[in-house]
């Protein structure tokens, strides 16, 4: 069986991030790049699936050269082989479902991990939206996953509980944290990684139908109040919580 895993490469969550001058984009400069987390989750039970059935596993990436660190990662971590849609443009989430589709209907797959959400953007949609064009069966925000022939069955968190659906390939599941706990790369599997070939790949992009206007940073928190140190201040903070704060 091959199995297809989208990963994205996004701005560390630790790194501070600015915007570029034209208001639009973020500023690259000192950003660190790394695997998107949700998507460590994807290929971890990529590789589990992989390993019960003696199938395949192909990374899938879109974006730009710099993409390549990041399935450089999945391949350390076990993926088979790696494909770059290389592009340099700043994609909406159609432009980018649209691609990923073609290329999963090239790979002539009938699984797909990918993780729930990526952490730069937050859309959350990429998962249905790919399924939606390929007509695929969708499973989003799975904590678990089990594959028997042809029919799955996961286990999502939904408020106030779990809910265990099952389903048939062709499918897409998308990853949530506590599906699994991804394994770290050996020094084999890093060394192995640096020999396999990232095959890279125009892309017919698609006219982007949403535009960034504007990007720019929440406001500065203001600065706190220290109304006492002792039982004293209560009658002032209650008095502040109620008059300023407005929040009782």
């Amino acid at each position: 069986m091959k199995i297809v895993v989208c990963v994205n490469h996004v701005p560390d969550t630790a790194t501070k991030v600015n915007i570029s001058s034209d208001q639009k984009t973020i500023d690259k400069n000192g950003v660190t790049y790394v695997v998107n987390p949700y998507d460590e989750f994807a290929i971890e039970e990529a590789l589990k699936t992989k390993e019960a059935s003696d199938g395949e596993v192909v990374v899938l990436s879109l974006g730009p050269e710099t993409n390549k660190e990041t399935l450089r990662k999945a391949l350390a971590m076990g993926a088979d082989s790696a494909v770059l849609l290389k592009t340099d443009l700043a994609l909406d989430s159609l432009s980018v479902a649209k691609a990923l589709a073609d290329e999963i209907k090239n790979q002539e797959t009938e699984l797909v991990f990918m993780g729930k959400q990526s952490v730069d953007y937050d859309s959350s949609i990429m998962g249905q939206l790919v399924a939606t064009l390929l007509g695929y069966n969708i499973v989003s925000t799975a904590t678990s996953f089990k594959l028997d022939g042809t029919k799955i069955t996961a286990e999502r968190e939904i408020e106030g509980g779990k809910e265990t659906i099952e389903t048939s390939l062709p499918a897409i599941v998308t990853a949530q944290k506590g599906l699994n706990e991804p394994r770290y790369a050996s020094l084999k599997g890093i060394m192995t990684a640096k020999r396999k070939v990232i095959e890279e790949k125009e892309i017919q992009v698609t006219e982007s139908i949403v535009d960034v206007l504007e990007m720019k940073k929440p406001k500065a928190k203001e600065a706190g109040k220290i109304v006492g140190e002792d039982a004293s201040a209560v009658p002032e903070l209650v008095r502040l919580l109620k008059e300023e704060a407005k929040v009782i």
